[in-house]
C-alpha cells in the first residue's frame, strides 16, 4: 500500500500514522521529522527550511520534492509507505505521481483528517518538545508529570517557534489556501476520502483502519 496521510497542522496525522504503520507495517515518512532532523544536524537544506518554517511558511517544493525524491527510492518503501506532511500542492502532487510512475508504482489511497480551526489552534500553542530527545507532550492533551521537563531524559521542554500563536495562525491560513486545490486533485483521482478528526483519537483511527481494510483486502 501507498498511502498518504492529509490534514491541517494539528489534525492529528502524526498520532494516527503512528498507529496505521503499527497495523500495516509501512514505513512512515514524515517531511516534517525530515526537516526537523535537517535543521538539529545544522545543514544547508535544515537552515534553509529553518527560516520558512520559523515565519509559519512552507518550505519551497524544490527542496521538499527532492527529499522525497530519495527517500521513496530506498529498500525499505518497496513495498508500500505512508507519506505525512507531503504532499502539499498540486505541483508536488504532480511531481509525486511522476516520481511513483518512474518506478512503476502509484499511489493507492489519500486520507484526509479534518479538525475545526479553532480546536486546532489549541492544539498546536499547547505543544511543548523536548530539547534533548525530540518527544511531544501538550499543556493540556499530554502534559509532562513535571512541568518543562521531559519524562522520558528530564530535558527541558519548549515551544517550537512555529508553535507560538502568531506564526501558528499564519501557518494554518497559508495550509488552508493551498490545500483546497489538492484535494480537488485528489478527490478528481478518486483517491480521496475524508475522515472526521474532531473524534477521540480512538475513532478517528476506526475510521482510517474502515477505509484502508479495503486497500489490503
Amino acid at each position: 500500500m501507498n498511502l498518504i496521510l492529509m490534514g491541517l497542522p494539528g489534525a492529528g496525522k502524526g498520532t494516527q500514522a503512528e498507529r496505521i504503520v503499527a497495523s500495516y507495517g509501512l514505513p512512515h515518512i514524515s517531511t516534517g521529522d525530515m526537516f526537523r532532523q535537517a535543521i538539529k544536524d545544522g545543514t544547508a537544506l535544515g537552515k534553509q527550511a529553518k527560516s520558512y518554517m520559523d515565519q509559519g511558511n512552507l518550505v519551497p517544493d524544490e527542496v521538499t520534492i527532492g527529499i522525497v525524491r530519495e527517500r521513496l527510492g530506498k529498500a525499505d518503501c518497496k513495498d508500500g509507505f505512508l507519506l505525512d506532511g507531503f504532499p502539499r500542492t498540486v505541483h508536488q502532487a504532480a511531481s509525486l505521481e511522476d516520481i511513483m510512475s518512474e518506478s512503476g508504482r502509484k499511489i493507492d489511497a489519500v486520507r484526509d483528517i479534518e479538525v475545526d480551526q479553532s480546536k486546532l489552534l489549541e492544539r498546536l500553542t499547547g505543544r511543548r518538545v523536548c530539547s534533548n530527545c525530540g518527544a511531544t507532550y501538550h499543556l493540556v492533551f499530554n502534559p509532562s508529570k513535571q512541568e518543562g521537563v521531559c519524562d522520558k531524559c528530564g530535558g527541558p521542554l519548549k515551544q517550537r517557534a512555529d508553535d507560538r500563536e502568531e506564526t501558528v495562525r499564519q501557518r494554518l491560513q497559508v495550509n488552508v489556501e493551498q490545500q483546497q486545490p489538492l484535494l480537488d486533485f485528489y478527490t478528481e483521482k478518486g483517491y480521496l476520502k475524508t475522515i472526521d478528526g474532531n473524534q477521540d483519537i480512538s475513532d478517528v483511527f476506526q475510521e482510517v483502519t474502515a477505509v484502508l481494510g479495503t486497500i489490503s483486502e
